[in-house]
């Protein structure tokens, strides 16, 4: 196969490191969901706080923000096997200890940070052994597999971590979630190779050397910033609830809304791998508009289902970034794709978590409805500025 061909789900079924890895991600995104239910349960009910349990909740997405650029790069010092699998070792004695009754909540706060502190590593790590087990387009084909994934993690895991809590108890359903870091240690010791360490890194301060790649390349630079434009598209998911209240439904109706968007997202993303690279090269830019001009027209205050579709377009369109993260790994060298993963990973949590504040302070003066129209004007308008960036970059060498 050239690089200019497309591949299929079946090429890259066909490879067994690639079902290695499939499997420990399935693993590690059933731990994660598991943990943020079991660990915002258990401590409710300790504390009887709701402000405790959201900030427990909370702090499953929040140290995101800082590992990336911290700690990605030790993916490029170290084998890339040996990092994924220690990482899955420490998180999971770290989970085995947050299990063990009577922990305190302070140790259980610390140990919960520790766990998503590793995440980045081990993210970085697959991310950059991903292009040497699937070179050319089978990358991108294995890059939609894990976010259709995630995706339908997103709409069927909490329903799933819930029931799991209720059967096991929290402390149950942290030994399940220790045990699938376990597993995903166990699959990828023994269903990927070895490989030889891509760089031995000299600098005293290398987590600060993928900020100056990314910073010095246009590309990479564009790429980020038409990544970022999905902090606009989420903004509905900040105000889903009063959104949902304010057009006549309950709920029922904020489940429905959440996963009309991640419908939308894997039924894009399957879509888009049909089309050969070149021309899903060429539908990063409109698909990154049209990830936020649905959006616009719930200025017209819809119903549920009217909702729902334009929802699901977004979502849909928003399989863009498929596109634009293929091709920011594939326009790094091996020996630096995982720190300028990790940059690239923070700035999407913070441009998500900037853009959710940003709708929840808004829907304090105005209607849910209005506020959704505005992300999506306003991304629109950064979806085309990202544009022309990478116009404008792409057009003059690489550095």
């Amino acid at each position: 196969m050239t690089e200019a061909e497309r591949a299929t789900f079946r090429d890259v079924a066909a490879v067994g490191e690639f079902r290695a890895l499939f499997a420990a991600q399935l693993a590690s995104v059933a731990g994660d969901q598991l943990a943020r239910v079991a660990v915002s349960i258990l401590v409710f009910s300790r504390t009887q706080s709701p402000a405790w349990a959201a900030a427990a909740y909370a702090l499953t997405f929040l140290p995101d923000l800082v590992s990336g650029p911290l700690l990605a790069w030790l993916a490029d010092r170290y084998p890339r096997r040996s990092v994924m699998v220690a990482a899955d070792l420490a998180r999971t004695v770290l989970v085995a200890a947050m299990a063990l009754p009577g922990t305190p909540l302070p140790v259980v706060a610390a140990l919960l940070t520790g766990v998503q502190l590793l995440n980045a590593p081990w993210a970085a790590a697959r991310a950059a052994l991903l292009p040497q087990v699937l070179p050319g387009d089978r990358f991108a084909v294995g890059m939609a597999v894990f976010t259709i994934t995630t995706q339908t993690a997103q709409v069927v895991g909490f329903a799933a971590g819930g029931l799991a809590v209720a059967g096991l108890t929290p402390h149950g359903a942290l030994w399940l979630d220790a045990g699938s870091f376990l597993v995903s240690a166990l699959v990828v010791r023994f269903g990927v190779k070895h490989r030889a360490t891509p760089h031995h890194e000299r600098s005293r301060t290398p987590w600060l050397s993928g900020i100056a790649v990314v910073w010095r390349d246009r590309r990479l630079t564009a790429l980020i910033a038409l990544g970022c434009v999905s902090g606009f598209a989420i903004a509905g998911e900040a105000v889903v609830t009063p959104y949902a209240a304010e057009i006549g439904g309950g709920a029922v109706a904020v489940g429905f809304l959440l996963a009309a968007y991640a419908i939308g997202n894997v039924i894009g993303v399957t879509a888009l791998t049909r089309f050969p690279p070149v021309r899903r090269r060429g539908l990063l830019v409109p698909l990154a508009v049209l990830s936020c001009a649905p959006l616009t027209l719930c200025v017209s205050n819809p119903g549920v289902p009217a909702t729902m579709v334009l929802w699901a377009f977004s979502g849909a369109a928003s399989a863009y970034n498929l596109t634009a993260s293929t091709l920011f790994v594939q326009s790094v060298p091996d020996a630096l794709r995982a720190r300028t993963f990790g940059v690239a990973i923070t700035g999407l949590r913070v441009s998500q978590g900037a853009g959710v504040l940003a709708a929840g302070l808004a829907a304090e003066y105005l209607a849910p409805h209005i506020v959704v129209a505005i992300a999506g004007a306003l991304g629109m308008l950064a979806a085309l500025g990202a544009g022309w960036w990478w116009h404008k970059a792409t057009r003059q060498p690489a550095r």
